[in-house]
């Protein structure tokens, strides 16, 4: 009876695995906002850089591989910049700066690539201010050259019809292409501003000046494809293999306004916002789409049981990452799954929708603090392997293989270590920048396809492994900065 016992002990655990059995390829990003967060403003140099370090380790043990990090929340900067002030959501007033002074996002592109994360630096392309109460220095663009500024809701926003704000706001993006080693450009989903009820948008003055006739809502539109173009042809003229994604609301149209659109009746990014995300799409204007699908699964308005398959089956072939409110996901059961909450069913959902690459979470927060459970659930069960993120389409060939690997002990501990990569002065899409280490049991089939047998992603060229066992085969490969990967070189234990 014991071992019957045994073997159906034996049998549950070997399905659960496979229930749970993660893929290899998966993008499993966070995003971390600045703008509402109070805590930055009230964290010495000291501090703030221990809590980027404990916020990151705990999304990397949660099994996430990229973190969306807001460097530019309101016309501003949380990094130095000679062409916006520093960030008054990070030290509490616009234009101050951190003293000690040192550079957030500099600092968080290092700490996310020692992990073996991506880092996707996050912008908000129009917004100036988020409230009606912050005032701007005389100094400022939108005080010398109001008219390609308008109010509306209590905020000001950039015209989305100047040239010059478009050009500026490319300027921006150069900036950081040429000062740090991000992996994408991200931006969110503010584009006109959200409506208000009863208040038009004020831009009377510069639809006389550049309508041409045009129909205003085309014409709006328009003026945001503009950007969304040039935003894309700034970053891949200076740095192709970095990723342009964009995370818009997440209903583009609903059914009843365009027999192409979903079954939902919410707010619509094409009418409202005046984003024709799917033509950014179809153009090849963006690498990725992260729709925020926060709803609940069977919300009435907008069940994203059903936009889920609505963004997969009409991105023209661009890749789409779910953007999931972490909250939402753990407060509500999925009577349907019979599950106590819906985070099952949304993984699941994601990972059988064959252009669905991947999911973020909305916000990082709530999973570093673990929110109901729910970093312990990505931990051990959705996020439990190692994952690389998806391949992007770019220059090159990809990377070369790593040289000779060796076992090397140190301190009672075995280690796997091989050449580093050589650091060109020219950055390229081929360069190595990253590591990928398998481990192969006695007898176990040498796939690399198995997530289960990844043990380490890193960018350095030395991995513990704590005491080697004789007959276990190792494997390492390189990664370049499209995520490409090399053939394996292979170490026997004997």
């Amino acid at each position: 009876m014991k071992k019957i016992l045994t073997l159906i002990v034996a049998v549950a655990i070997a399905m659960g695995a496979m229930a749970y059995d993660n893929p290899k390829r998966e993008f499993r990003g966070a995003w971390l906002h600045v703008i509402g967060q109070t805590q930055w403003q009230n964290k010495t140099t000291a501090q703030a850089k221990q809590y980027i370090v404990d916020q990151f380790d705990k999304l990397q043990r949660a099994g996430c591989n990229a973190v969306i990090f807001q460097v530019r929340p309101t016309a501003d900067a949380v990094y130095k910049s000679d062409l916006e002030p520093w960030s008054a959501w990070l030290t509490g007033r616009r234009g101050k700066a951190p003293n000690p002074e040192w550079d957030p996002m500099e600092f968080a592109v290092s700490e996310a690539h020692k992990r073996g994360m991506e880092f996707h630096a996050w912008l908000n392309p129009y917004r100036v201010t988020s409230s009606a109460k912050e005032v701007l220095p005389a100094s400022h663009q939108s005080n010398k050259t109001p008219e390609r500024f308008f109010r509306y809701n209590g905020q000001i926003l950039f015209d989305p019809a100047y040239q010059e704000n478009r050009d500026f706001i490319c300027r921006v993006v150069s900036d950081i292409l040429d000062r740090y080693d991000v992996d994408a450009i991200h931006i969110d989903d503010y584009f006109y501003p959200y409506p208000a009820p009863g208040k038009a948008i004020p831009d009377d003055a510069s639809y006389r000046k550049f309508g041409n006739g045009m129909p205003r809502n085309d014409w709006r539109r328009h003026n945001v494809d503009l950007l969304i173009e040039q935003m894309h042809r700034t970053i891949k003229e200076k740095k192709p293999w970095v990723r342009f994604g964009v995370s818009p609301f997440g209903i583009w149209r609903n059914r009843k306004s365009d027999p192409r659109g979903s079954e939902s009746s919410g707010l619509q990014n094409y009418d409202d916002l005046y984003a024709d995300v799917l033509l950014w799409a179809k153009n090849g204007w963006i690498d990725y789409l992260a729709p925020q699908l926060y709803w609940n699964l069977d919300t009435q308005a907008a069940p994203s049981r059903k936009l889920v398959k609505w963004w997969n089956d009409n991105a023209s072939g661009v890749d789409v990452y779910i953007g999931q409110d972490v909250k939402r996901t753990m407060d509500m059961p999925d009577p349907q799954g019979g599950k106590r909450d819906e985070l099952d069913t949304k993984v699941k959902l994601s990972r059988q929708l064959p252009n669905v690459g991947g999911n973020i979470w909305w916000h990082g927060y709530w999973v570093t603090g673990n929110y109901k459970g729910a970093a312990d659930q990505l931990a051990t069960k959705y996020q439990n392997t190692l994952a690389l993120p998806p391949v992007y389409e770019g220059p090159g060939k990809g990377p070369r293989q790593v040289g000779k690997v060796s076992m090397v002990s140190e301190n009672g501990d075995d280690f796997l270590s091989w050449p580093a990569a050589d650091r060109p002065r020219r950055q390229s899409a081929d360069d190595i920048v990253r590591y990928v280490v398998y481990e192969f049991l006695p007898g176990e089939k040498q796939d690399l396809e198995n997530s289960q047998a990844i043990v380490a992603v890193t960018p350095f060229n030395k991995v513990r492994i704590g005491k080697s066992e004789k007959g276990v085969t190792y494997a390492v490969t390189a990664l370049d900065r499209l995520n490409r990967e090399s053939a394996p070189i292979f170490l026997y234990v004997k």
